[in-house]
């Protein structure tokens, strides 16, 4: 496959797979996803590679979620919203490796969806998390809900969804969502010591440290898989379609008047 819409690069026996769509701050499309299917399927059965970086390209975003520009109804790919995104987002959790983000800026939406799936994460100072699926029609049901609820806690897990309030990295760190927090202009080099650090281990005994984790969650799969099909049908409404118009037509949505 030949990315348009990702970079993928090993050093040091590191996969580097970066979303490279700054001028939308690394939202993703169909293509997006596919890429991402694509480069996480090459590095993650590569005995070469110990360890794989998700990241953003440019200062701003690690990503921000779905391209609102690509959805009407349905976004522009396959699967059963026009993104093959929980396929993507099981390949996190099954590669037999351990998933670092690094999160450089915005990590909103879907974007925060990724991030909390790695299995670690590293942050920016300049980081920002959260989720507005309610504010423009959408939801990220079974691992964007009950997964972050294993992370940071019910509560916090519906403020997060029900309120959609932006975080700093400071505070993600203090509810769980990151593993730490440094400097700007020290986040590479942070990542690669993480990196260097989990070279050096059993790649074997990681890899089923990674499935015994996985395996107390993963009832949270066919959660995501019946929701993504409820997801399907609401984005065939009124009342999602108008926060997508308002969206991208930069205004306020009025969902009461859609309301299902």
């Amino acid at each position: 496959m030949t990315y348009e819409d990702i970079l993928y690069e090993v050093r040091d026996g590191v996969a580097h797979i970066t979303i490279n769509r700054p001028q939308v701050l690394n939202a993703f499309r169909g293509k997006t996803c596919e890429e991402l299917i694509h480069a996480f399927n090459r590095a993650g059965w590569d005995k070469t590679i110990g360890v794989i970086v998700l990241g953003g390209a440019g200062d701003r975003a690690f990503c921000t979620g779905g391209d609102q520009s690509a959805h009407e109804g349905q976004y522009d790919g396959r699967g059963m919203i026009g993104l093959p995104i929980e396929e993507l987002q099981s390949l996190i959790r099954d590669v037999p490796k351990p998933v670092i983000a690094r999160v450089q800026g915005y990590a909103i939406g879907g974007g925060n969806v990724l991030a909390t799936l790695c299995d670690l994460t590293i942050a920016s100072e300049k980081a920002q998390f959260g989720q507005v699926g309610p504010k423009v029609g959408s939801v990220d049901p079974g691992f964007g809900t009950a997964y972050l609820a294993r992370v940071v806690g019910e509560k916090k897990a519906r403020e997060i969804w029900y309120l959609n309030r932006r975080y700093t990295a400071a505070e993600a760190l203090d509810m769980g969502l990151v593993n730490t927090v440094v400097p700007h202009d020290q986040l590479d080099a942070e990542v690669a010591k993480w990196c260097a650090e989990i070279m050096e281990r059993s790649p074997t005994a990681i890899t089923i440290a990674k499935r015994s984790f996985n395996a107390d969650s993963e009832s949270i799969r066919g959660i995501g898989n019946m929701g993504m099909q409820a997801l399907s049908m609401y984005y065939a409404t009124e009342e999602s379609k108008e926060g997508v118009r308002a969206f991208n037509e930069k205004r306020k949505p009025d969902f009461r008047k859609h309301q299902i």
